[in-house]
């Protein structure tokens, strides 16, 4: 007998909440927690990960469902599905950021949630059998003194540090956005963090690592690399300024 998904909804609406929970367990579906409230959502998850967060983007308190999420994926890589009745295209471009799996208007309904739950747990196997199939795959970059060695069209090229402008998150994948060229890189954006060199190179979002030498204009939610504004995330924010004042 299979486990059923586990999936905690964060919803300050009560009403909406019973309703959504009542709809999931219908569908065969484990809710193991409705929390109205931000914090306490963050304290759940690390007590009992659900499989699929299902998360409110307006809720009340001092985080909304946006920033419940962006803290979540620094601890936490759990899907992310968003209820909401606001659809413009500032909360849509904040919550984008996040990369969530779905978004579901409310009032909802029920076959929009089945479908939102369906293509999220077609995706996740889809990424599991990603993961499995490039597992033993060769070594995809080395790091020397002044350069790394990427694999490029089944070869190893040289790539200066100096050329490197910032390297982005793609799934389970990073591109590297040189001066010259882009490279992608089969391994995470953490596995790529946790090798490159320190001196040179700064996480500033679940999505960006930037060198720190390309880096124009320092704003209060994004910093400019070549023209191209990056978000920083405010978990990463002091770290970075930081090492600004460092430098």
């Amino acid at each position: 007998m299979n486990t059923p998904v586990k999936i905690l909804i964060v919803e300050d609406e009560m009403l909406i909440a019973a309703n959504v929970s009542l709809e999931l367990t219908s569908l065969g579906y484990e809710v193991i927690g409705i929390i109205p409230r931000g914090e306490e959502a963050l304290l759940h998850i690390r007590e009992n990960q659900p499989d699929i967060l299902l998360l409110d983007i307006n809720l009340k308190g001092s985080l909304d469902g946006i920033e419940v999420a962006t803290e979540m994926q620094k601890e936490f890589d759990i899907p992310v599905v968003y209820l909401t009745a606001n659809t413009d295209d500032a909360h849509f471009n904040r919550a984008k950021e996040t990369r969530p799996y779905a978004f579901i208007s409310k009032p909802f309904k029920k076959k929009d949630l089945q479908r939102a739950l369906e293509l999220t747990l077609t995706r996740l196997a889809s990424e599991k059998e990603e993961d499995s199939s490039n597992e033993g795959i060769e070594e995809e970059f080395a790091v020397f003194e002044d350069a790394l060695f990427v694999r490029f069209q089944d070869k190893m090229v040289k790539v200066p540090i100096a050329e490197i402008q910032y390297i982005e998150a793609d799934r389970n994948y990073c591109r590297i956005h040189s001066l010259n060229k882009e490279y992608l890189l089969v391994l995470s954006l953490k596995e790529m963090e946790d090798k490159l060199p320190k001196n040179h190179f700064i996480r500033i979002h679940r999505s960006y690592i930037v060198n720190i030498s390309q880096i124009t204009e320092i704003a209060t939610t994004h910093l400019v690399v070549n023209q191209k504004a990056l978000a920083i995330s405010k978990g990463f924010k002091k770290d970075l300024l930081k090492r600004i004042q460092t430098v």
